[in-house]
């Protein structure tokens, strides 16, 4: 993590690249203890419930986020504030990118504003989410 000072508004957190499998589905899902058959089983969810395939869970999407802001704090700095929405399905075989921005910096509080989100292959953003980090130095 960069000192306050080093940042600029507009500035790109580092990207990650998901790409699901049916196994970290399968985990995700046992840890949360959600059963929802839309998260594993296509039959069931291309037929009964008419989606384009297995769906990837939106609150992995949230933790996909979650993780690009504290992925980018120091061990003494804090998130201070998370928010997201799930705007779209995605599915498995998709390929999904989360990342982030820089919005606002405040040298007072030491607070840093970030723009967070999850896009698919072709740049549309599924999941925006915004956080608010509180920098140490």
């Amino acid at each position: 993590m960069p000192s306050i000072h080093d940042l600029s508004v507009g500035m790109e957190l580092p990207q990650r690249v998901h790409t699901p499998t049916n196994v970290s589905l399968f985990l995700y899902n046992a840890a949360v203890w959600n059963a929802h058959r839309i998260h594993y089983d296509e039959p069931y969810t291309t037929e009964v419930e008419g989606h384009a395939g297995v769906v990837i869970d939106g609150p992995l999407q949230g933790d996909w986020i979650s993780q690009v802001a504290l992925n980018w704090l120091g061990p003494d700095d804090a998130l201070v504030r998370f928010e997201y929405s799930n705007r779209r399905a995605s599915h498995l075989g998709d390929t999904l990118v989360s990342g982030g921005r820089v919005t606002s910096i405040d040298l007072d509080s030491g607070q840093v504003g970030l723009e967070l989100y999850v896009a698919d292959d072709a740049g549309e953003i599924l999941t925006p989410g915004t956080a608010t980090i509180r920098l140490a130095s």
